[in-house]
C-alpha cells in the first residue's frame, strides 16, 4: 500500500471515529419547584358533595329531521325513535319521504294525508313504526 493511500485511509478512519464519539449538546434541565411555592395540583375537597340531579338534555329535541323533509303544509314534529314525522292534527298518522302512513287496527299508506288510503302490511312502513305498533 502506498504512503498516500495509508494516510488517506487513516484520516478517513480518524475523522469518522471522531463523529461517532461526539455527544449531542446538553439540554438545560428544568429547575425543580421549591417546596415553599404552592403546588399546581388542586387540593382535595373536604366539603360534602351535593346530591346528584338528573341530567337535563343538552338541547331540545328537533322538530325536523336532518335527513327527511317535513310534510308539506301540516303541523308535525320529528320522532327520532319512530324515524318519521308525526302529524299533530291527525292521530296515528305519520309521514316520511312523500308518503303518509296511518295506523287504524292495520297499516295503510297514501300520498295525501286525506287519502285515498291503500292497505299495506308491516313491511310497507318504516321500521320504527312497525316496531312501535306491531301487527
Amino acid at each position: 500500500m502506498t504512503a498516500i493511500a495509508r494516510i488517506t485511509l487513516l484520516s478517513l478512519v480518524l475523522g469518522l471515529s471522531a463523529c461517532a464519539v461526539q455527544r449531542p449538546p446538553e439540554q438545560p434541565t428544568p429547575r425543580p419547584i421549591p417546596p415553599s411555592q404552592p403546588s399546581t395540583k388542586p387540593a382535595p375537597s373536604t366539603a360534602p358533595s351535593k346530591p346528584s340531579t338528573p341530567a337535563k338534555p343538552a338541547k331540545p329535541l328537533p322538530r325536523t329531521s336532518a335527513s327527511f323533509a317535513p310534510p308539506p303544509g301540516g303541523n308535525s314534529h320529528w320522532d327520532a325513535k319512530l324515524g318519521v314525522y308525526v302529524l299533530d292534527d291527525q292521530s296515528n298518522t305519520f309521514y316520511r319521504q312523500r308518503t303518509y302512513y296511518r295506523w287504524n287496527n292495520g297499516w295503510s299508506r297514501s300520498i295525501s294525508p286525506n287519502g285515498p288510503w291503500e292497505e299495506t302490511n308491516i313491511h310497507g312502513v318504516p321500521g320504527g313504526l312497525g316496531r312501535q305498533f306491531g301487527e
